[in-house]
This record gives structure tokens, sequence and C-alpha cells, in this order.
């Protein structure tokens, strides 16, 4: 199966609707969000500070997710780099090494949008470990530090460029 991440804005209206249909797992939802609320995110006020990208599998979108530069970047990021939100794998396909598809391509991806990023950031929950697992098998690093996030403790992860 072929996969890559495109920007939101590529996507033909097909693509459009069937990302509508992406669901996560109802226990993931307080990591990640669903659907509606990071396309509302992105489409509310169209910023070039926010950016969406799908991942297609065979020209069909199976993930979703955020990355903010600039003046949306939380308070938590450092300066010169994007911060990936809203991670999300449909259920139907979870397992098929999607995930690990988007954290590959995004690197490049981010780059495309902003050329003069330095890395990327990520707040995870701490007790998400299946994510965990993930982001450090791709490259990401924990800074070992911890802070009192919406839903719990959240670990900083770094991926430099």
């Amino acid at each position: 199966m072929t996969t890559r991440l495109v920007p939101y804005e590529q996507l033909d209206a097909t693509q459009r609707e069937q990302l509508d249909g992406l669901e996560v797992h109802p226990e993931q939802q307080a990591f990640s969000g669903d659907i509606y609320t990071a396309l509302h995110t992105l489409l509310k006020a169209p910023e070039p500070g926010i950016k969406g990208f799908a991942l297609l599998a065979d020209e069909r979108p199976v993930a979703f997710l955020l990355l903010k530069h600039g003046p949306f970047l939380p308070h938590w990021a450092s300066a010169g780099t994007a911060t990936l939100h809203a991670l999300q794998v449909d259920h139907r396909v979870q397992g098929r090494g999607y995930g690990q598809a988007c954290l590959q391509a995004l690197p490049e991806a981010a780059r495309l949008a902003w050329p003069e990023l330095k890395g990327l950031m990520l707040s995870v929950d701490a007790d998400n470990q299946a994510a965990l697992k993930l982001y450090l098998k791709q490259g990401w690093v924990d800074s070992g530090e911890a802070y009192k996030g919406r839903i719990g403790y959240e670990r900083r992860m770094t991926l430099d460029f």
C-alpha cells in the first residue's frame, strides 16, 4: 500500500468527505480529540501558522494531524519549532503502521510548510504509553520534563532537524 502525507488543501472533495468519517477509539479521544475538533481548529479562520495534513493510503485518508507554528505555538514550545497536535489514525486501520508513516513523513512536510524550522515538538500524556513508545521509536527525544496538562501529566518531546 502506498502512503503519502499531504496538506489538507490538496485533498479533493471526495478525500475531504472521506476524512470527515475518520474515527478514533473513544479511549484515544481524550488524547487526540476527534476529527471534527481538529478540522474546526484548521478551518474556522485559516491561518498560515496552522497546517493540517492527511495521510493517504492508496489515495484514501487514513490519518490526520495538525502542525502549529509562530504565534500559535503553545507556551511549552521553543521558538523556531512547530508543534504536533491531534494525530489521529482511523481505528478501522490501526496496527498497519500508519502512525509511523505519518511521523516518518512529518519532518519533510513541516520543512516544506515552514523552511525556517529547526525542529518539531509535541506534548504527550504521560499515561499514553503506546504514543510514547511510537514517538521514541521514531527518534523523538523525551525532555524528561513533565507538566500538568488538561487531563494529566504531559511529557514534552522534540525532534531536531
